[in-house]
């Protein structure tokens, strides 16, 4: 297992109404694969320790963005009271299956909510890796306040395609009605899937990947519960 590290607040925005996105200092940072993850680890001064797993958000660095839940140990302190130059530690990176290394073969990225975070990572390393692998994020969110990294999804990126599925509110001129993911939403097989978000969400989707034709083998997911841990 990987040492437990400091780090230091560098920066940090307002991601959704619900969700920040924190970039940290992290001094010999060995780099990690897109897709992978860190734990977190905040420490009280009695002693007492809580720790939740969250996905890196980049191509390099330690960026993460946490959603806020409201009865959670770990995610209310990063959203509401970390501030530039407070420290916590970290542990990672972590995880070899849920990730993506340049190849050839097109990926069909399917998130649900914050099950955002590790694609955009992918999306990010791509530009990054300068590869011309074409990618389609299919994200499923609630309403048009709570899309992550608006600024770079909504704007062209040649080799990726982006799909907005709304389930409850889709903003006015929107081609597809709100709604829950569906087989038509999904691409045919051939391409290298990734699904992540909470776990009825996951497991749906790969009910209808399945079903479309894709191999079980080509779809990796990552799921997260309730905690958010």
């Amino acid at each position: 297992m990987t040492r437990w590290r400091p780090v230091r607040l560098a920066r940090a925005h307002d991601e959704t109404p619900g969700s920040r996105t924190l970039v940290f200092d992290a001094p010999g940072w060995p780099g990690h694969l897109p897709g992978q993850h860190v734990d977190v680890r905040l420490t009280a001064t009695d002693g007492y320790t809580a720790r939740r797993s969250y996905s890196l958000a980049g191509a390099v660095g330690v960026e993460l963005t946490v959603e806020r839940i409201d009865d959670g140990e770990v995610s209310p302190y990063l959203t509401d009271q970390l501030r530039v130059g407070d420290q916590v530690e970290i542990r990672g990176p972590i995880g070899g299956w849920f990730v993506w290394r340049p190849a050839a073969a097109p990926v069909l990225l399917v998130s649900g909510g914050a099950g955002i975070v590790p694609m955009m990572a992918m999306i990010r390393a791509r530009r990054e890796a300068g590869v011309d692998t074409p990618f389609h994020l299919v994200h499923s969110l609630r309403s048009p306040d709570r899309l992550h990294y608006a600024s770079e999804l909504l704007r062209p990126d040649p080799g990726v395609r982006v799909s907005l599925l709304y389930t409850r509110e889709a903003p006015g001129g929107h081609p597809r009605p709100p709604g829950r993911l569906t087989a038509a939403d999904l691409d045919p097989p051939g391409a290298a899937c990734f699904v992540c978000g909470p776990t009825d969400f996951v497991e749906a989707a790969a009910d209808l990947l399945v079903g479309l034709g894709h191999d079980p083998g080509v779809i990796r997911t990552e799921r997260f519960g309730p905690s958010g841990s």
